[in-house]
């Protein structure tokens, strides 16, 4: 298992709603991690049905000269190429990507990464008609089948169904200033209090951030950030390769006892 870091995180706890803020900052980037956590990423496109959803980008890697199976959302780094993936918002055939790369994993024994960065699955017509709710319903049904390791780290924002089926894996890591949500606290506010202006509020009572989910056991460890990019990629380099070595250990039926066990103890 995983080991936290404490629940006295750092020196200055921020409030929830600072998290909620940084949490949407383009603070690291998709292309990065994958470039600073791993060798040799080799990426595949499509999903062999609709189409190729750019925000949603996966393949094949080295971590620390083993394979593994990498899923990333991204979204994007200037203005049109946040446009272009939605700011990170996946359509149906960005979750049936995964779905593909993760049984190739299945395949080959393959430990799998995904990093999440998202507000939530587009919501649009397109999306919707294409089938959002049935693909991301059968990333989740999918991730409870598979036999190889899982984790995923939530490096920004983690938002709704649209980061759950790419987050029901063995554990669930956090960047310091990520968050993870049923929605976003400006819906939270809308919903119960018809007033999206007393998001801060929300947030405060949401139980959104590394520190509230840590202490629920809702993840198993948070990734300190730095400026120093390259110290926070070794950190997490370290830690996979570790906590893959600890999961490899279990039979693939316990393996996937435990993930269910997991996910229903909620």
């Amino acid at each position: 298992m995983a080991v936290n870091i404490g629940l006295k995180l750092f020196k200055h706890e921020p409030t929830p709603a600072e998290v909620v803020k940084k949490s949407r900052e383009d603070r690291f980037f998709a292309r990065e991690i994958i470039d600073g956590v791993f060798n040799d990423f080799i990426e595949f496109h499509g999903d062999r049905q609709s189409g190729d959803d750019m925000s949603v980008i996966g393949g094949i890697a080295t971590l620390n000269d083993k394979p593994v199976t990498v899923i990333v959302i991204d979204k994007g780094t200037d203005i049109h190429d946040k446009l272009s993936k939605r700011n990170g918002s996946p359509e149906p055939w960005g979750y049936r990507k995964a779905q593909r790369l993760m049984q190739q994993a299945n395949k080959f024994h393959r430990p799998i990464v995904t990093f999440i960065n998202t507000p939530g699955a587009f919501p649009g017509k397109t999306a919707e008609v294409q089938g959002q709710g049935e693909a991301i319903a059968k990333s989740i049904l999918e991730s409870m089948k598979l036999a190889v390791p899982m984790i995923s780290i939530i490096y920004g924002e983690g938002g709704s169904g649209g980061a759950l089926a790419l987050a029901t894996t063995d554990q669930v890591w956090m960047f310091q200033n990520a968050t993870y949500s049923i929605l976003s606290p400006e819906g939270f506010a809308s919903i119960l209090w018809k007033d999206s202006k007393r998001s801060e509020e929300a947030a405060a009572v949401m139980g959104l951030t590394p520190k509230d989910l840590l202490e629920k056991n809702v993840i198993e460890y948070v990734i300190p950030e730095s400026r120093n990019h390259p110290r926070v990629f070794n950190l997490i380099r370290k830690k996979l390769d570790d906590e893959f070595s600890l999961l490899n250990e279990l039979s693939p039926e316990e393996l996937i006892q435990k993930r269910r066990a997991r996910f229903r103890a909620f």
